[in-house]
């Protein structure tokens, strides 16, 4: 695979590359990240290796991400227009205002409004509610954005961080009434971060919604750079934070033979397994350097063998809670003694001998 095979993401027609450009390091502005320079650098080469997915949102590095994306790309209408420009609302730059962040009417608008002047373009591709707003209820978000839509200045509209069932109301709702569902589903995922495999995978699965991963290094601990006697610097192991531990280590071990066995590198099989997943559309990688970026795009060369998904799946397993966590004895109860669709179950101990009649 290569960054120019695009697969559209969730039920929609919207064409994207396997992995998005996450610009959440765009701006030094909070003593890390990338300078204006160094953005613009990634960007570009991003596009030329045939990416066309870029996610940012109105918070990161205090407006300043969707800046430099703006002077750098809104300013050039024909490469603007065959980008896929992904933004979120919910972030509140403005303190002491009680409307400035959420997901209220008047929040979903004004951000809008803001994120299409530092973008310096006419409409939104992918508009992200950033997360769950407990204070809104959710009927009147989706009929802001659906209005958002039918202005055009938004085409398409996607949700991150926010519990599946709040997700599939929202959707199903937008569906009966005729409005805009999400498309795209953003959550954390990893070999390091599995529990939403418990809910959200599966609903997205079941939705049509396209899973846009972040942070499938799990804040670099699975760059390959940390190893039990590692001294990375403070900058970096500070976002590495509580991760690190023994768990992780043994993890990177076995990545890291996989890797010699691939001729390649942790960081890149870590991303190829999250890619390989059920119902991934697009992994968002994020790039301080231009190096880190060049690396991550070699992911996409690398293809896991079945025995290799396996393995690192039985070593990073979740273990799931309730109803999930009874699932391993339903097929007995449901069709015990028999095959469908290549799984079968023994008969359940509870059933009633072959020759007795049922009460």
């Amino acid at each position: 695979m290569s960054l120019d095979h695009y697969v559209t993401l969730g039920r929609s027609g919207l064409r994207v590359s396997p992995l998005c450009l996450g610009a959440m390091t765009f701006g030094e502005d909070l003593g890390w990240g990338s300078s204006v320079e160094e953005s613009q650098q990634i960007m570009d080469r991003f596009i030329a290796a045939g990416g066309n997915f870029i996610d940012t949102a109105n918070f990161y590095t205090m407006s300043h991400s969707e800046k430099i994306i703006g002077d750098h790309i809104g300013r050039d209408p024909a490469k603007r227009d065959r980008l896929v420009i992904a933004t979120k609302f919910s972030g509140n730059l403005y303190p002491g205002d009680p409307n400035g962040g959420g997901s209220g009417r008047k929040s979903v608008i004004n951000a809008c409004e803001h994120s299409l002047r530092r973008l310096q373009t006419d409409y939104i591709d992918l508009y992200w509610l950033h997360n769950w707003d407990v204070h809104t209820p959710i009927d009147e978000t989706m009929a802001a954005l659906e209005d958002l839509v039918r202005s055009g200045k938004v085409r398409y509209i996607g949700v991150s961080d926010t519990p599946a069932w709040k997700v599939a109301q929202a959707n199903v709702m937008a569906q009966f009434r005729g409005w805009s569902s999400f498309i795209g589903l953003q959550i954390e995922y990893s070999l390091l971060e599995r529990s939403v495999e418990q809910e959200l995978v599966p609903m997205a699965q079941e939705l049509g919604l396209g899973i846009t991963p972040w942070s499938p290094l799990k804040s670099g601990v699975l760059s390959g750079k940390y190893t039990r006697t590692s001294a990375a610097d403070k900058a970096s192991r500070a976002f590495a934070g509580t991760f690190l531990n023994e768990k992780a280590y043994a993890l990177v071990d076995e990545l890291g033979i996989i890797a010699k066995a691939h001729d390649s590198t942790v960081a890149r099989v870590a991303l190829a397994w999250v890619r390989m997943q059920p119902g991934v559309s697009s992994t968002i990688i994020g790039a301080r350097r231009l190096s880190q970026l060049e690396d991550n795009l070699k992911s996409l060369e690398l293809v896991l063998t079945a025995a290799e998904l396996a393995h690192l799946d039985a070593l990073s397993k979740p273990a799931f809670g309730f109803p999930q966590s009874m699932q391993p004895m339903f097929p007995s109860i449901h069709h015990g003694g028999n095959t469908v669709n290549g799984v079968y179950a023994p008969p359940s101990p509870f059933v009633i001998d072959k020759t007795a009649k049922p009460y």
